[in-house]
């Protein structure tokens, strides 16, 4: 559970950095030629990355919690 938080802090943190860098485009504070396309490109990237992580560990974590013995209470 933690890696997806940390995931989701990251992830979070990203979109709120490009949407700060957007708006400034939009106001034309910053040049933007080809920025926003990078922008949305790498933030593609980052959450494809993010999700086969989140579901490798998904995978992992379903494995380790199989093999335990449960409690019958």
């Amino acid at each position: 559970m933690r890696v997806k938080k940390i995931v989701a802090y990251i992830l979070t943190i990203l979109v709120l950095l490009f949407s700060v860098v957007a708006v400034l485009a939009i106001w034309e504070v910053i040049d933007y030629d080809q920025l926003i396309k990078r922008m949305f490109q790498s933030l593609m990237v980052v959450l494809a990355a993010s999700a086969v992580i989140v579901l490798i560990f998904a995978i992992l974590d379903k494995s380790d919690q199989s093999g335990r013995p449960q409690d019958e209470s």
